[in-house]
C-alpha cells in the first residue's frame, strides 16, 4: 500500500487535523514536507493513498482544509505493447484446434482426479483426503498493457482465476518468466514481476518461486496451486437444467486493448478495461459458494460464447443467453461498429461452428463482441433461480458493479448455444 501527503497552508492546520484524526482513532503520520515540493508550510500528514480522499472530506467538514499530494512512483518508460501484435489471452491457440489434440491424449483412470482434460475446463482437480482436493493451473500470456506493472497484475489475475473459477482459494504460486536477454530494460522485469506478486498477496496465496527462460517478446503468468473440498468443487460439466446464467464482470477488454493499440481507443475507456482485468474473481468464488453453485466457468481466450459452448457440452444442455443483458464495457461497441476488431474474436466466432444458434436480431457486431477474447473476465455461474437476486446483490455489493443476469440454461442439448 503507497502513502499519500495532506498538505496544509499552516503548521497550527497540520496541528488541527494530525487532532482530528487522534480523536477519531485514524492512523496518520506527521512527517516533513520534502524538499522537492513547494510547501505552504513544512510538515504535512502521511496517510495511505486508499483512504486520503476520504480523509479530505472528513476534515473539510471539521472546517480543516487539506490538499492531496500523490508522490511519483518511479516507472520504466518502455512500452510493452509495442513488443507485440496479440497479446493477452488473444494470443492462445484457437479451440478447434487446441481441442482437437486434447482428444487424443490418453485419459486418466486415476480416481482422485476429479476433474481433468476431458471436459476443457479451467483447472485440474486432484483429491488428496476426502478434506482436501487440490487445484493445479498454469497460465502464461505476452503483454496486455503499456505499463510493466499493470502487465504483472493482469497476468497474474488471469492465471489466478483459474482456481477461483473452480471455487478454490489460493496456496502459491510460481512465477513463469519469458524475457529478452538484450532490447527491454531489465527494470521492467522487476515491475512485472512487483506486479505480479502483488496480485497474488491480494489473493491470499505466496509466491513460492518460479522458472526463467531467455525469449521474445516477453511473456508473464504463473503456475498455480490452490485447494477447495472435494464435495464443493465448481466444474463446467456440473451444470443443471433450469438455472440462472450470471456474468460477474463486462466483456470487451480484447477490443478495447486492439483500439489503444492503434489510437482509437477513449482513454478512459481503456483504463476502465485495465481495471477490469486487474479485479480479482476471489469474492465471486467466495460467492458462489456461499450459495451452493457448482457449475461455473471463467471467461478468457475463448470468448463468453467459447467458454460458454464448453460448458454446455461439458454439462449436456443448452444455454439460453440474451445478448442484450450481457454487460458490457463502455466503447467496446463503437469500436467494434469503426472496425476496430482483435483476429481472437473471428477464430471464435469460426470456432461456435454450428453449435450456437443466433436469433436474426443479433447483428454481426454483437457476435463479434461476445466472441471477443477476454482476459482475466469474469465468471459465467450457473445458479439456482430462488438464490440468484441474492447472489448477485452479493456480487454488486462485492465491488462486482456490472454483474448481470444474462439467461438460462435448459434441457435441449442441440444447439448447445442459443443467442437472442
Amino acid at each position: 500500500m503507497n502513502n499519500d501527503l495532506l498538505l496544509f497552508a499552516t503548521t497550527r492546520a497540520v496541528i488541527k487535523a494530525e487532532e482530528f484524526c487522534r480523536a477519531a482513532t485514524i492512523s496518520v503520520s506527521v512527517v516533513a514536507v520534502p524538499k522537492d515540493i513547494s510547501p505552504e508550510c513544512g510538515m504535512a500528514l502521511s496517510v495511505p493513498d486508499s483512504y486520503s480522499n476520504e480523509l479530505v472530506a472528513k476534515l473539510s467538514e471539521a472546517g480543516i482544509v487539506a490538499k492531496i499530494h500523490s508522490p511519483a512512483t518511479a516507472k520504466v518508460s518502455f512500452d510493452l505493447l509495442s513488443t507485440v501484435e496479440q497479446g493477452g489471452c488473444s494470443a492462445k491457440l484457437p479451440a478447434d484446434i487446441l481441442i482437437k489434440i486434447i482428444e487424443k491424449l490418453p485419459k486418466s483412470n486415476n480416481p482422485n482426479l476429479l476433474v481433468g482434460i476431458d471436459t476443457v475446463d479451467d483447472a485440474g482437480v486432484y483429491k488428496l483426503t476426502d478434506e482436501i482436493a487440490l487445484i493445479e493451473t498454469t497460465d502464461f500470456f505476452p503483454p496486455i498493457c503499456s505499463d510493466p506493472f499493470e502487465f504483472g497484475q493482469i497476468a497474474a489475475a488471469n492465471a489466478l482465476s483459474d482456481v477461483f473459477a473452480m471455487g478454490g482459494r489460493v496456496l502459491t504460486a510460481m512465477n513463469l518468466v519469458m524475457f529478452p536477454a538484450t532490447g527491454i530494460p531489465f527494470e521492467a522485469l522487476g515491475e512485472i514481476l512487483a506486479g505480479g506478486h502483488d496480485k497474488v498477496v491480494e489473493a491470499g496465496g505466496v509466491i513460492a518461486g518460479g522458472h526463467t527462460i531467455a525469449d521474445y517478446p516477453p511473456k508473464y503468468g504463473l503456475a498455480v496451486t490452490g485447494i477447495v473440498h472435494p464435495e464443493n468443487v465448481i466444474a463446467n460439466h456440473q451444470a443443471s437444467p433450469g438455472e440462472v446464467l450470471i456474468l460477474s464482470k463486462p466483456i470487451g477488454t480484447g477490443i478495447l486493448v486492439a483500439g489503444q493499440r492503434i489510437g482509437e481507443a477513449a482513454m478512459a475507456d481503456y483504463r476502465a478495461a485495465i481495471d477490469n482485468m486487474k479485479q480479482l474473481n476471489r469474492k465471486g468464488a467466495e460467492i458462489m459458494q456461499k450459495h451452493r453453485v457448482r457449475a461455473a466457468t471463467d471467461i478468457t481466450g475463448f470468448g463468453l460464447l467459447g467458454h460458454a459452448m464448453n460448458l454446455a457440452r461439458g454439462s449436456g444442455l443448452q444455454l439460453k443467453i440474451d445478448s442484450k443483458k450481457v454487460p458490457m464495457l463502455n466503447g467496446a461497441r463503437k469500436l467494434v461498429e469503426r472496425g476496430c476488431i482483435p483476429g481472437g474474436a473471428f477464430k471464435n466466432l469460426e470456432y461456435l461452428g454450428n453449435s450456437a444458434e443466433f436469433s436474426p436480431e443479433v447483428v454481426y457486431d454483437v457476435k463479434i463482441l461476445l466472441c471477443d477474447p477476454q482476459t482475466s473476465g469474469g465468471l459465467l455461474m450457473c445458479v439456482k433461480p430462488e438464490c440468484s437476486q441474492e447472489l448477485l446483490a452479493d456480487l454488486h455489493a462485492a465491488g462486482y458493479g456490472n454483474a448481470a443476469i444474462i439467461g438460462e440454461t435448459t434441457s435441449t442439448q442441440q444447439p448447445p448455444l442459443s443467442i437472442y
